[in-house]
């Protein structure tokens, strides 16, 4: 009996155009929150409000500001030029980058990577990794970034742990040499974090580890 199975549909690969404006979408969407509601304070003072209510308006309106900027600094460093070609980003500054975008009251970070500089590419590829490991504890958690090896070889381990943490299976296969998935808004950041790995000479994957998940790099 011959098999019929048809090999799978290997969706294309997005062009450089188009993958820039899927990562465009990518950061509209992360701003698209605190900005709103910077715009929902305005509007609460411009009524006029009692000063129970004004003071709740000016407080919404810092929080949700300090978020925007953090959220927009972190965005630049993890998607954008980040200086010049060539140019090495100090850990230091991509430590308090991460702090900035993913500590909160449910969600610890613990950086334990030295303070140097390394090729932007690698660090752009870190902070990626952190945006992977935080979808995996949507209770929150906390995430571990360990180095491995050292120097301008220096690779990422990042694992998260928290109540329920689970696995993406869509992101495991974007991350995957050789997937078949169509690259969209909601994919593009993997594919982004896959882009940057090859371009570091690593590949990247996402695994559980008992009742942690782990995003790694191997050679």
């Amino acid at each position: 009996m011959s098999d019929t199975t048809s090999p799978p549909v290997v969706a294309p690969a997005p062009d450089a155009l188009e993958l820039a404006a899927l990562l465009c979408s990518r950061v509209c969407h992360d701003l698209i929150s605190p900005v709103g509601a910077i715009v929902n304070g305005l509007e609460v003072l411009d009524d006029d409000p009692k000063p129970d209510d004004r003071e709740f308006a000016l407080e919404l309106i810092r929080k949700s500001a300090k978020t925007a900027s953090a959220r927009l600094q972190f965005c630049r460093l993890a998607f954008g030029a980040a200086g010049s070609a060539g140019a090495q980003i100090d850990l230091g500054d991509a430590q308090a980058m991460a702090r900035g975008q993913f500590e909160d009251d449910r969600t610890k970070l613990v950086w334990n990577p030295p303070r140097i500089f390394l090729a932007k590419n690698r660090v752009k590829l870190l902070l990626n990794m952190l945006v992977i490991a935080q979808q995996t504890i949507p209770r929150g958690g906390t995430l571990t970034v360990d180095a491995i090896g050292e120097g301008e070889a220096m690779g990422f381990r990042v694992t998260a742990s928290g109540l329920n943490a689970r696995l993406p299976q869509n992101i495991a296969t974007m991350l995957a040499s050789g997937h078949t998935n169509a690259v969209d808004a909601h994919a593009v950041q993997p594919y982004y974090t896959r882009l940057l790995a090859q371009a570091c000479g690593l590949n990247v994957a996402l695994l559980p580890e008992g009742e942690s998940i782990v995003v790694a790099t191997s050679a």
